[in-house]
């Protein structure tokens, strides 16, 4: 139940109630002024919720995504921006938000149980993919089935972190033009796909990104950020990585697969409970006690 409309309320005056609120519209996708207009919460303290919780999310998942059993994994980026196009950053927008620009999210997501065990928000570039392969790579415990669209960036992150203990192919799509001609917000026609094994021996039945590519649709529909041609994008990074954590948290641990019934987290195995909002904020409560009381 949303809290009565009471404007101005302070971040060192928000209850557990109260967060509980503005997390549950922002996971739910709504905009930081409707999260203001339905809660009464003030905008900067909106913003602040989300700034903090979205940093538990990040370092509550990096802690426990670790070992993982997965053993199909599709990895691919999403476009997003942050303050502006990259084409339309100019000096002095890039001396007053740092960050602005094009914001690539790279995400992995494994095929079996739906788990997104990492993701990066960077540029679309050979040290971005470095990175996020790299990180991958060391929550894993198994060789993995790896499959990822044609971006030939990922053959030398591929190679670097598993070297040959991967079964690696890529899926490269070949597009073309509609018959009625192009249009400037329609999808290219894809004609077909060619399937490239580069390391190991995948199977071919599993040489996919549909999951993955699926998972960047439920991205731009839940996070609001990511709603194409809307003026809901980010004007500043930190807020951008933090709105994605938030979101990447709801979809892992709190909100039901509906084919597999439970969490990804759940049938991964990561966690053998459905988790609440509350279950967050209290998360998030507990370690600002632990930091108030190393701080004292």
């Amino acid at each position: 139940m949303l809290a009565p409309l009471k404007h101005n309320i302070g971040m060192n005056r928000l209850t557990s109630e109260q967060r509980v609120a503005v997390i549950n519209c922002l996971i739910e996708g709504c905009s930081i002024r409707s999260t203001v207009r339905m809660t009464g919460i003030a905008k900067k303290t909106v913003m602040r919720v989300l700034n903090e919780v979205g940093a538990v999310c990040a370092d509550y998942q990096n802690e426990v995504f670790r070992n993982l059993k997965c053993e199909r994994i599709q990895v691919d980026e999403c476009w997003s921006f942050v303050y502006a196009k990259e084409k339309n950053v100019t000096p002095a927008i890039a001396e007053k938000n740092p960050g602005a620009g094009d914001a690539w999210l790279w995400a992995a997501v494994d095929a079996d149980t739906k788990l997104v065990p990492c993701w990066l928000i960077g540029p679309r570039s050979p040290e971005a993919a470095r990175d996020f392969i790299e990180d991958l790579s060391g929550r894993l415990t198994n060789r993995i089935q790896l499959t990822s669209d044609g971006l030939r960036m990922y053959v030398n992150a591929v190679d670097n972190a598993f070297g040959v203990d991967v079964d690696y192919a890529m899926l490269v799509k070949v597009y073309g033009i509609a018959n009625d001609g192009e249009k400037r917000y329609s999808p290219a026609v894809c004609l077909g796909c060619q399937r490239h094994a580069v390391t190991g021996d995948p199977d071919p039945k599993h040489i996919s990104t549909s999951y993955v590519e699926r998972h960047n649709l439920s991205v731009r529909m839940t996070v609001r950020r990511f709603t194409r041609l809307t003026n809901a994008f980010s004007k500043k990074f930190e807020s951008h990585v933090a709105a994605v954590a938030l979101g990447y948290f709801a979809y892992n641990f709190i909100k039901i697969h509906r084919t597999l019934r439970v969490t990804p987290a759940m049938a991964a195995g990561v966690t053998t409970r459905l988790w609440e909002v509350e279950d967050l904020v209290a998360l998030w409560e507990a370690r600002e006690r632990n930091a108030e009381q190393r701080a004292a």
